[in-house]
């Protein structure tokens, strides 16, 4: 009788011991925001830069991560250039770009603002730079399984602890020296999976490059959009002037010379219009 009452008293003991699992919940998070990085004494939303902005074919591009904090460790520096090549695949296709530089993360510099970034279109001979900003937040929830498996089953079988993990990543495009944001584009994803206790710390590390992976997959068709529309927008907008570089004379469907003449037409009615008003 003695050892009967023993092992229920124990097994209690266990169940109270399972049960300040059961339902409890963590989040974390990491994130790098443009705004942050470009506007790190706003006190307000910052005013889009007005005048005119004057690309010149080839355009040499940068692209870059926002620096950022968080949790640490969900991305290496490896991982960061993997998911810039393939941003970067998406601007190589395009007549009008010339050059395209992959910007590591230890030349941004946090809550730089501008004064960083026109160091690094310097250092490495860019005009446009494409400044990725992220949010990744992880949800992790340990269910009522968990009680089981810390008083019944055992740690290998029952998987009891529960992961969500939501990234969301924009793609802002800058000209450097107008301090313009000439388009963006966003990707999203969701990751969500069960792993045990003693396995969560690796699915979950996994589940995070997954997130940046997917939200790339997704970003990277609306970027090919932006820059299909931004190509049509030059035509019209009479806030940026085309000018070739020496010896650049466009080419395909999408021929600078023609678009340069084009916005050089519209920069002249805008003047007239703003001289007769």
């Amino acid at each position: 009788m003695h050892y009967i009452k023993t092992f229920i008293v124990a097994l209690l003991l266990a169940l109270l011991g399972g049960c300040a699992f059961w339902g409890s919940g963590h989040r974390a998070q990491q994130n790098g925001s443009v705004v942050d990085y470009l506007y790190p004494n706003a006190k307000q939303a910052p005013m889009l830069q007005a005048g005119v902005t004057q690309l010149r074919p080839p355009v040499r591009v940068g692209i870059a991560f926002v620096p950022g904090a968080g949790w640490g460790g969900a991305l290496s520096e490896q991982q960061k250039t993997q998911l810039l090549e393939r941003v970067k695949a998406s601007f190589a296709k395009h007549a009008y770009i010339g050059s395209i530089e992959i910007i590591p993360s230890a030349y941004m510099q946090a809550r730089g603002g501008f004064d960083n970034l026109d160091q690094v279109a310097r250092m490495f001979n860019v005009e446009v730079v494409t400044l990725l900003s992220y949010d990744q937040v992880q949800f992790n929830d340990t269910n009522v399984l968990s009680m089981l498996y810390w008083t019944i089953v055992g740690a290998y079988v029952i998987q009891g602890n529960q992961y969500d993990i939501q990234t969301m990543l924009d793609a802002s495009v800058f000209d450097v020296k107008s301090r313009k944001l000439l388009f963006r584009a966003p990707g999203t994803s969701r990751v969500a999976g069960n792993a045990t206790m003693a396995g969560l710390s690796a699915k979950s590390r996994a589940a995070q490059s997954d997130g940046y992976n997917q939200a790339v997959d997704q970003l990277i068709p609306h970027l090919q959009t932006e820059l299909d529309n931004f190509r049509e927008r030059l035509k019209n907008d009479s806030s940026i002037q085309i000018r070739n570089k020496e010896g650049y004379q466009g080419g395909g469907a999408a021929d600078w010379g023609w678009l340069a003449l084009a916005g050089l037409l519209a920069a002249l009615v805008y003047g007239k219009r703003r001289r007769a008003g």
